[in-house]
């Protein structure tokens, strides 16, 4: 293996690179100039995000447990995306006086836990899939503790250490049981070997279970709405985004490249927890007050909307399921910004203290409004054509009660989506949240929201460049 392989490994290495000048910049810059660390970071990761979409080949490392193509590299690009989008709404806050002193970390963890979502995209054998996944939840953990004083926080971070250990134990499980009735725990081998005997589908079981704790998948995901209460509002937004992102990709090209043979069996699994984790998500979303709480149980939701797209096995499924994340990531991180931007400024997080919104601060409704429409699937936004195509690779596929009930649970998540619409802009308060101007990072990132909101819904051409990028079963 020539030295020029290493640069099939460029999202990762690069990312490793820039952690590393991070550490650099913390140890050698003074307490003055610790402010700077972020605008060094954010710029350093804007060009890593610029250097992931120049041209690469195809091909595969280490006898074939690191691969890289098309389609995983569009999906660490649109991951990218979003974290830099996260990273820059994330100025206002790190440069609070009780973060002055831990600014490094938050990128140096954020970066390094991004890596592990690389390598959990470019798996070509469960060892590294799993080393991937591991990385990418040790750090994650970290973040949501990132209030060290803050009891809430502490409390997400240790519940989320707990149910990343209990879900890994859960998924070794099963890949052990993958392991002893084929052999072999690279990909395209067990795709060979795999076949419809009673361990092997327990062993699917078990590595399904597993990752459907990292996606907040019912009845996997009680842990969801407290731990995202309890982080920063900035990194629940990452929670939400990039790390349900990140898993839900990986599970695509688990599905699809490994095991195609039992796709009757899978279906019927992701038929019925699809199902449950629109329902349940959208009817819990509805009795929550506290904004990161409702937007938990929205996530939830939308989980369940995108499992339509995997339930078809073929290629539109595939590209309707990038899509929709592509969109997912400007529509809730339009939200997100907003509930930061408020959180940050007056440190208001109840829907009820939202009363009035518009009254005082028009452009943040406004945004918020853009976002929750998006999320909500109403046309002409972005998020009515994400969920557009997901029903129709889920219909392509005769799935047409699936399609009816999801249809119905779009409805329901329109209701709850408007309460915030409502208090925002009909409500009345008497004491509304006070007038006040975001700093020019954060106006940024949500003109870049709002900017990919409208440019993801009306520019068709991106959902056939991800088509053709796509492979199916």
């Amino acid at each position: 293996m020539s030295l020029g392989n290493f640069a099939l490994m460029r999202h990762e290495l690069l990312l490793t690179v820039a952690a590393l000048l991070v550490l650099t910049a913390e140890i050698f810059a003074s307490s003055k100039s610790r402010k700077s660390i972020s605008l060094f970071s954010i710029v350093l990761f804007a060009l890593i995000t610029m250097a992931g979409f120049l041209p690469s080949p195809s091909g595969t490392l280490f006898g074939g447990m690191y691969t890289t193509d098309s389609t995983r590299l569009l999906m660490k690009n649109i991951l990218n995306i979003g974290t830099l989008l996260v990273l820059i709404q994330s100025v206002t806050w790190l440069n609070k006086e009780e973060n002055h002193d831990k600014v490094s970390e938050y990128f140096i963890l954020l970066l390094s836990t991004l890596a592990g979502m690389n390598f959990m995209i470019s798996a070509g054998h469960f060892l590294m899939f799993y080393i991937g996944l591991e990385l990418a939840t040790i750090p994650i953990a970290a973040l949501a503790a990132y209030d060290r004083y803050n009891n809430k926080s502490a409390e997400a971070g240790i519940k989320l250490i707990l149910i990343s250990a209990l879900s890994s134990g859960v998924l070794l499980y099963g890949l052990a049981l993958i392991y002893g009735t084929t052999g072999t725990l690279y990909f395209n081998e067990v795709a060979q070997l795999f076949g419809t005997r009673s361990l092997q589908i327990l062993g699917f079981i078990f590595f399904f279970s597993g990752m459907s704790f990292k996606i907040s998948i019912v009845p996997f995901h009680l842990w969801t709405a407290d731990v995202y209460e309890g982080a920063p509002v900035n990194i629940t937004s990452y929670l939400s985004v990039i790390s349900k992102g990140a898993a839900l990709f990986i599970f695509v090209i688990v599905l699809f490249l490994v095991f195609p043979v039992i796709i009757s069996s899978w279906q019927k699994i992701i038929y019925v927890t699809s199902i449950l984790t629109m329902t349940i998500g959208n009817l819990f979303a509805i009795r929550q007050q506290n904004l990161k709480r409702f937007l938990a149980f929205s996530s939830i939701s939308q989980a369940g909307y995108i499992f339509l797209g995997l339930i078809g096995g073929n290629q539109l499924g595939m590209a309707s399921v990038i899509y929709y994340i592509l969109v997912y990531i400007f529509s809730n991180l339009a939200v997100f910004g907003v509930v930061a931007a408020i959180s940050n400024a007056k440190g208001k997080e109840s829907i009820d203290e939202y009363n009035g919104l518009y009254q005082t601060n028009p452009g943040l409704s406004l945004i918020m409004l853009l976002g929750l429409f998006s999320l909500a699937g109403i046309p002409p936004f972005a998020g009515f054509f994400g969920k557009f195509f997901l029903f129709a690779a889920a219909a392509e596929k005769g799935f047409y009660l699936l399609v009816t009930i999801a249809v119905l649970n779009t409805i329901i998540s329109l209701y709850y989506y408007l309460l915030v619409v409502k208090a925002m802009f009909i409500n009345k308060n008497d004491a509304p949240v006070g007038k006040f101007k975001s700093d020019f990072p954060t106006r940024f990132a949500l003109a870049i929201c709002v900017a990919g909101i409208i440019i993801t819904g009306f520019a068709s051409i991106i959902f056939e460049v991800i088509k053709k990028s796509s492979f199916g079963v």
